[in-house]
C-alpha cells in the first residue's frame, strides 16, 4: 500500500504542504517523480538512492512512483529529499507508516546520508501548523526558524538514521526548545552618527523619519556626507517585534539567505542595491517568482544611492509597493505576493558637475540649467510625491571638520526613537498598523488631532505651494510623528510649520548662483 508522507513547498515567501505519496510495485527496477517537480527535485532519485545505501538500507527494486500532490503546483528545491526517502521506507514497511504520516518533513539530502539544511523552513513550519501538524523533522541548521513558531514540536536531525531511529523509537531526538533559537543582529561595527560632523538638519530628519516610518530624499554636493547619514541610519532604528521578525524571516529564509548560524533575523534590515539593478531584482520576479529587494527591505530601509542613476522605470515601478506595503509578481505558471513595508532613503547631487559652490562662494558649477533640469527630470513627479521628507545636506568647511563640536550618539537617538514607537504601537493597538506612516484617510481623522491654528496654516501651506493631497496626507503623519517626539498629543501650528518645509522642492535651493 502507498506511503504518504508530508512535506512542504515555498510559493513565492509563503509555505504549503505537499504529500509526498510513494508506491513501490512489482516490476522492472525504475525510479519516476512525478507532480509538476523541478530539476533539484527530479536529481533527488540518485540522492536518495546514496543515501540509502550509504545509510545501511536496501534500496529497493522494483517500480517506485512518487507522486508530489497536489500536482497541478509547480515544486522546486531539495527540501523533498528526506520526505522521499522516509516515504519509501515507509512504503517497503521499515517504518510504522501512521508515526511518519503524522510529522512534516523537510531537508535535503547528501550522497553518505547526512541532512543538509534548505530554504523557507520557516514558511513551511507556519504551513504546518496551520494544517494541524503538530511535530516537524528537519535539518539541524533549520531547526531554530522553525522551533520559532509556537506550538510545534520540532526535532532536528543530522543524518536520514537520526531521524529513522527517531521513528522507530529506537533513540529519541531531544525537541529544539525556543531558548536555543539564534537570532541575527546587525553588527553594529564602528559606524555612529557622533561620526558625522554638522548636519544637525539632516539628523533631525531622519530622527523623525526613523520615528515614523517615512521615506527621505537629501539633495547635497558630493562630500556633504550624505552617505555617511544613511550609512548610520539603521543604529537608530528600534528591533524587530516578533510579529515583524517572522515577516523579514520568511523572505530570507525563502530565498536561502539567512546566514549559517542564525535562524531568526532580529535587526531591521538596510538594503542598499546598485543602481544598474533590474526591475526584477528591485520588485521581484523569474519564472517561479522570487522577491526582489523592496522584499528582503521589509520592515527596515531601502536605501538607493545616486537615485538619477537608476533606471526611469526601475524607480516608477517602486510607486504601487511604495503605496500598497505590497507588491504583487504574475507568471504565467503561477502569482505571489510579497511585502514591501520599507523606508525609501534616496540620496542624489543636485547636478552631474562636481564643481559645487563651495561656502566661500567660489568653484561654480560649470553645468548649464538645461542640462540641470534634464538630471532633475529622471526623477518623476509622483514618485517625488510619495516621499515625505525633503532636504538639503548642505557642504561642511575642512576647518569645520576639526571645530566642531561631537554630536548626539546613536543610542541617545535611538531612545527618543523607540519611544515615540512604544507610542504608536500602544496607538494602534488592534490594527494592522505599526507606525505613523502607514495611516490611512481613515486613521488621520481619528488618530491627528490638529488644532484650529494649525489647520488653517496646513490649508494655507498646500494651497500656496500647490501640492497634492497626498502631500497634505504626507504632511500630516509627518505632522503626527514631530508631535509624538514632542510629546504632545494635539499637531500644533510649529508641528505643521516643520512638516510642511520639509515638503518644499530642495531643488531650487540646490541650484547654483552662476556669475554675472
Amino acid at each position: 500500500m502507498p506511503a504518504k508522507i508530508p512535506g512542504g513547498a515555498i510559493l513565492g515567501i509563503d509555505g504549503c504542504l505537499v504529500y509526498v505519496e510513494v508506491d513501490v510495485a512489482p516490476g522492472l527496477p525504475s525510479f519516476e517523480i512525478v507532480g509538476l517537480p523541478d530539476a533539484a527535485i527530479r536529481e533527488a532519485r540518485e540522492r536518495v538512492r546514496s543515501a540509502l545505501r550509504n545509510s545501511g538500507y536496501d534500496f529497493p527494486l522494483g517500480r517506485i512512483t512518487v507522486n508530489l500532490a497536489p500536482a497541478m503546483m509547480r515544486k522546486g528545491g531539495a527540501g523533498f529529499d528526506l520526505p522521499i526517502a522516509i516515504g519509501i521506507l515507509s512504503a517497503v514497511g521499515k517504518i510504522d507508516k501512521k508515526k511518519a504520516a503524522n510529522c512534516v518533513f523537510a531537508g535535503e539530502l547528501s550522497l553518505d546520508g547526512s541532512v543538509k539544511g534548505t530554504s523557507g523552513v520557516l514558511s513551511i513550519a507556519l504551513a504546518t501548523k496551520k494544517q494541524g501538524f503538530r511535530q516537524m523533522i528537519v535539518a539541524k541548521p533549520n531547526m531554530g526558524e522553525a522551533a520559532f513558531i509556537d506550538g510545534l514540536d520540532v526535532y532536528g536531525v543530522g543524518t536520514l538514521n537520526e531521524a529513522l531511529q527517531h521513528l522507530s523509537g529506537v533513540k529519541f531526538i531531544e525537541k529544539t526548545k525556543q531558548t536555543d533559537v539564534l537570532s541575527l543582529s546587525v553588527p553594529p561595527g564602528n559606524v555612529d552618527f557622533q561620526d558625522v560632523a554638522g548636519q544637525e538638519h539632516a539628523k533631525r530628519v531622519l530622527e523623525i523619519a526613523a520615528a515614523g516610518g517615512h521615506n527621505v530624499l537629501m539633495v547635497g554636493p558630493p562630500g556633504s556626507g550624505k552617505t555617511m547619514l544613511a550609512r548610520r541610519l539603521y543604529t537608530i532604528l528600534p528591533p524587530l517585534s516578533r510579529d515583524e521578525a517572522i515577516e523579514v524571516t520568511k523572505v530570507y529564509s525563502a530565498l536561502g539567505l539567512l546566514p549559517s548560524g542564525s535562524s531568526v533575523i532580529s535587526e531591521r534590515p538596510f538594503r542598499s542595491p546598485h543602481h544598474t539593478i533590474s526591475p526584477a531584482g528591485l520588485i521581484g520576479g523569474g519564472r517561479l517568482p522570487k522577491p526582489g529587494e523592496i522584499s528582503l527591505a521589509h520592515r527596515g530601509v531601502l536605501f538607493l544611492d545616486e537615485l538619477p542613476e537608476f533606471g526611469s522605470h526601475v524607480l516608477d515601478a517602486l510607486r504601487q509597493p511604495m503605496e500598497d506595503g505590497f507588491v504583487t509578481v504574475a507568471r504565467v505558471g503561477s502569482v505571489a505576493v510579497f511585502p514591501s513595508r520599507f523606508m525609501l532613503l534616496g540620496a542624489m547631487n543636485p547636478c552631474l558637475c562636481f564643481k559645487r559652490a563651495d561656502i566661500e562662494g567660489v568653484n561654480f558649477c560649470t553645468c548649464s540649467p538645461a542640462a540641470i533640469r534634464r538630471y532633475l527630470r529622471r526623477l518623476s513627479g509622483p514618485l517625488l510625491d510619495r516621499i515625505d521628507l525633503h532636504i538639503e545636506v548642505g557642504q561642511i568647511g575642512v576647518y569645520d571638520l576639526t571645530t566642531i563640536k561631537a554630536g548626539e550618539k546613536s543610542i541617545d537617538i535611538r531612545e527618543r526613537v523607540m519611544r515615540v514607537r512604544d507610542i504608536q504601537t500602544e496607538r494602534f493597538l488592534g490594527t494592522q498598523i505599526r507606525f505613523n506612516a502607514e495611516m490611512g484617510s481613515n486613521e488621520i481623522k481619528v488618530y491627528c488631532d490638529l488644532t484650529e491654528s494649525a489647520e488653517s496654516l496646513l490649508y494655507s501651506a498646500i494651497a500656496g505651494l500647490g501640492l497634492s493631497v497626498r502631500s497634505y496626507i504626507r504632511t500630516i503623519k509627518v505632522s503626527r510623528t514631530i508631535a509624538d517626539l514632542e510629546g504632545s498629543r494635539k499637531i500644533h501650528e510649529h508641528h505643521i510649520t516643520e512638516a510642511t518645509g520639509y515638503r518644499m522642492p530642495v531643488f531650487g535651493a540646490s541650484l547654483p548662483n552662476f556669475p554675472n
